[in-house]
């Protein structure tokens, strides 16, 4: 999606800032990182060497934070609330967007029902408002509210920082996808061949059959003359 294009010099840009910055200053680096509007991955920031002086500090916490933002969800976040900072509004923002990408990646049609248990959204119409302007018109997501329904029905949606341990699952769906590819192309090629044989044999076919013609014109000739 356009919205992946657009995030990777930015994400380039934090990384450069963090591995030039010490201590206060990476955690307001962090801060700003979590709460840009067009920002939407985390997980080569986290990997910068230098965030590792936080640790053991005080300030460890929000390389917690950042890891949330990575993989985590707005549930992950309450449930770890007290001991993680408290989030700006622009970040909780943020955190929300990123749990309907989530939900978004094993279900396409998202019920308002969970959506409002997960992002924590009083009603409906909070609920279309958040979809609308903080989903759908950012870029992030592509589908369609259906009232009737009660669901967001996504059919696209922008993706995030691989979690650990998914690359695996992800390395398995694509290897099944190979071999099922394989087995495809295998089928297309014989039918291909059939095809080719069966249109030769057409050929030939109608060649006998107009040799035979000939045969017969000439047969009528002869007994004519």
């Amino acid at each position: 999606m356009e919205i992946e294009q657009k995030q990777a010099p930015i994400i380039e840009q934090f990384i450069q800032q963090a591995s030039t910055l010490n201590g206060p200053d990476l955690v307001k680096l962090i801060v700003e990182a979590t709460s840009h509007h067009s920002l939407f991955a985390f997980s080569d920031i986290l990997s910068v060497p230098n965030l590792h002086q936080l640790q053991g500090t005080e300030s460890s916490m929000y390389i917690d934070l950042l890891r949330v933002f990575a993989y985590g969800t707005w549930t992950k976040y309450k449930s770890d609330a007290a001991h993680l900072p408290e989030l700006v509004p622009d970040q909780a923002v943020k955190l929300k967007q990123l749990s309907v990408l989530t939900l978004a990646e094993t279900n396409k049609d998202l019920s308002y029902d969970q959506l409002m248990a997960e992002l924590e959204i009083a009603n409906v119409r909070e609920l279309e408002d958040f979809l609308i302007n903080e989903c759908i018109f950012v870029g992030i997501v592509k589908g369609k509210l259906n009232p009737l329904r009660r669901c967001f029905e996504v059919k696209l949606a922008a993706g995030r920082d691989v979690r650990p341990g998914q690359l695996e699952n992800i390395m398995l769906r694509l290897t099944n996808w190979l071999d099922i590819s394989d087995s495809t192309l295998s089928i297309i090629q014989d039918k291909t061949k059939w095809a080719e044989t069966m249109s030769g044999d057409d050929k030939k076919h109608k060649m006998e059959v107009k040799n035979r013609l000939q045969d017969v014109k000439k047969s009528l000739r002869s007994n004519v003359s």
